[in-house]
């Protein structure tokens, strides 16, 4: 073993402390398939969201952590239950009424509404195969149709026939009266209209590998459970995918701890471990409630990236996975700053801390280089002072501080500038209160203004910001940190803010001398 993987195995991150479980469970061995198999579901009736996202970045993190182990090969499939029946028409699609005699169809038969593909199976798959490659995922793709059509799960199924009464004592403790009286793990595909029917199985034949049920005109038909012509009701189907791809790991929510319990225990029918699982907590609304597409209540993945980069809600993935989050507008700005704390820490830490570096798991290890002179927060209060409405006027003093930084040089700090200029203008500006100074305050920002006045035009962030320390210093406030709230408050609007010497370097030593006069004087800081 290398001394890289030998840090690896003593890496406290999640993602090593799950990749070892998956180790353990290979017996340190490549398996049989040649490959250990991580795994990602998607239901693809509805568009990919925040959800699917933060499932295959963790997913990634794990099988990522796990290839710094050992060199046994690795896949992972993002699976597509693209045979499952259409139960109901989502508001958000046109063609409604197409849609509505179509209920009851494969997804990957019924057609696109949209007109753009051969079916809305296959228009929500190219959407996810768009989503998932946009973010970078490596990762192959399989559809339930396919895999079904093929016969590779045909043994798989025939296993779950010859297991059929255990399969139902496993199943019937958990569904209600009425639904036990119908319910069967096999839905057959009429041969007749082509739906998937939840229908009662009245016999199974193991030995010609077939069942019998009566169709929607009453008459008996017998069809065979491979070949695509049965599909499994989803908590069995889940589990026996897991079986017949020999998957090696799987995630899943909280609401679905009770489905992964079953799935054990049909596994365990079928002689098989099944997968080394991982639960996750859900997320919470801004009030402490569980987050519902139904309800509209949370922050979407769309709005999240129209306001950072896509590398801060990967973090916000990253960190404790197993504690429910609250997923708002105002946890966008710490986890941009938490990211980029993280990145530029990177450069300078050896393997065994970069195994502990959130960047180095969101990034796979690859790091980029770039590094980013200011902060969101710093960007943030700019607009704010300078009431910025393109990214051009912040442009302006971002280059008289920092020279060599430019859109073309510096473009992650160009993407930032551009996301603190629509977060200020959406979230910030509209929350600005600035207050009058009492005496106290008034007389340490005299203080101040006579420094910024007595400063040179190049003074260094550091040496503004021991000037601004002094003065709180001077005038014994009872703690510093009431000196800049004060600043904070008084100059900027808001009740949390920067460093302030780094701002006001930033900002410039005349445009700050301006600014404090102006509250000194009582104007109007909002304009």
């Amino acid at each position: 073993m290398s001394n890289h993987q030998q840090l690896a195995m003593q890496a406290k991150a999640w993602p090593f402390e799950e990749a070892r479980k998956v180790l353990a469970r290979v017996g340190g061995k490549t398996p049989e398939k040649g490959y250990v198999l991580f795994q990602t579901g998607y239901g693809p009736s509805g568009l990919p969201h925040i959800g699917t996202f933060g499932e295959v970045a963790r997913t990634t993190m794990v099988r990522n952590a796990f290839e710094q182990l050992c060199d046994i090969p690795t896949k992972l499939f993002c699976f597509s239950d693209d045979l499952d029946g259409f139960r109901k028409v989502p508001d958000n699609l046109p063609n409604k009424e197409m849609l509505a005699a179509n209920i009851g169809q494969p997804l990957s038969v019924v057609p696109d509404p949209f007109g753009e593909y051969e079916s809305l199976g296959q228009h929500n798959n190219t959407r996810l195969r768009q989503f998932l490659d946009s973010f970078g995922f490596q990762y192959d793709f399989l559809s339930s149709t396919e895999i079904y059509k093929s016969g590779q799960f045909d043994e798989a199924l025939l296993e779950i026939l010859s297991k059929y009464d255990q399969i139902m004592n496993v199943m019937l403790p958990t569904l209600g009266k009425e639904r036990q009286a119908t319910y069967s793990p096999f839905m057959p595909i009429c041969p007749k209209t082509g739906k998937v029917l939840q229908v009662p199985i009245l016999e199974t034949k193991v030995d010609s590998g077939s069942v019998v049920f009566r169709d929607e005109d009453g008459d008996l038909v017998e069809v065979p459970v491979t070949g695509g012509h049965c599909k499994l009701q989803w908590k069995p189907d889940w589990a026996m995918r897991q079986y017949a791809l020999d998957v090696d790991y799987e995630m899943a929510g909280k609401d679905l701890i009770d489905s992964v319990k079953l799935g054990k225990k049909i596994h365990s029918v079928l002689g098989s471990k099944g997968p080394e699982t991982f639960t996750y907590e859900l997320f919470l609304d801004e009030s402490g409630q569980k987050i519902s597409k139904s309800k509209g209540n949370g922050l979407s993945m769309e709005e999240w990236l129209t306001y950072a980069p896509q590398e801060s809600l990967a973090l916000f993935m990253y960190n404790k996975p197993r504690t429910a989050k609250k997923l708002y507008f105002d946890v966008i700005p710490r986890m941009v700053d938490d990211y980029l704390t993280f990145r530029d820490k990177a450069g300078e830490q050896e393997d065994d801390k970069l195994f502990e570096n959130p960047a180095w798991h969101i990034h796979t290890g690859s790091i980029p280089s770039e590094k980013t002179a200011l902060s969101f927060g710093i960007l943030l209060n700019l607009a704010s002072v300078c009431n910025a409405s393109d990214s051009g006027r912040l442009w302006a003093f971002i280059k008289r501080y920092a020279p060599n930084a430019s859109p073309e040089t510096t473009p992650f700090l160009d993407q930032l500038v551009g996301f603190a200029v629509r977060y200020y203008q959406d979230f910030v500006k509209p929350t600005l209160k600035y207050r009058t100074p009492d005496d106290k305050e008034r007389a340490a920002l005299e203080d101040l203004l006579a420094v910024l006045k007595a400063s040179s035009l190049d003074a260094t962030a550091e040496d503004i910001q021991t000037e601004v320390y002094s003065i709180g210093k001077k005038h014994e406030f009872e703690n510093l940190r009431d000196w800049f709230r004060c600043l904070y408050e008084v100059l900027l609007g808001q009740s949390q803010g920067p460093r302030m010497g780094t701002f006001f370097a930033l900002y410039g030593v005349n445009e700050s001398i301006s600014l404090v006069e102006k509250a000194l004087a009582g104007g109007d800081l909002s304009v």
